[in-house]
């Protein structure tokens, strides 16, 4: 995304109530600092995936000063605690999805776009027997996108 599309995304996002940032942060075992209620602010406003690198110029652009190493360690702290979901979409790039429940995801090849997929819209018909001793902690499922060649 270009940066003048992040400080526009930043300056129109809805950031999330510093109290009720504050609770979620709190309510998933994890120490309440001012940089993770900004970086939960941000990414909680609305169901979204970000990257760290975008999630850092949002923040540099309303003139918060954050170290892209914090940003990393608070996102994964918030991963680990369930708070928000790592996505490896690409293998390039991190992304955070916001939305926590159970979804799959669409990606455009070309913009790179990540949307939510519901549970609903996928079916499978079979899936593998884990080995012994072992349970399915979930499925990920991403599909890519692209342009329809014109013939």
């Amino acid at each position: 995304m270009a940066k003048s599309a992040l400080a526009r995304q930043a300056a129109s996002a809805g950031q999330l109530d510093v109290a009720e940032a504050a609770a979620r942060i709190a309510g998933c075992g994890i120490r309440v600092t001012d940089q993770r209620l900004q970086i939960a602010s941000l990414l909680l406003s609305a169901p979204q995936h970000l990257s760290a690198e975008q999630i850092a110029e949002m923040l540099r652009s309303t003139g918060a000063r954050v170290s892209k190493a914090t940003i990393y360690n608070t996102l994964n702290l918030f991963a680990a605690r369930g708070l928000i979901r790592h996505l490896s979409v690409d293998g390039n790039c991190a992304w955070f999805d916001s939305n926590v429940a159970p979804h799959y995801h669409f990606r455009d090849e070309q913009t790179g776009q990540i949307s939510d997929v519901a549970l609903s819209e996928v079916q499978f018909s079979r899936l593998p027997q884990p080995p012994p001793g072992t349970e399915m902690a979930g499925v990920d499922v991403v599909i890519r996108l692209r342009k329809r060649k014109e013939h």
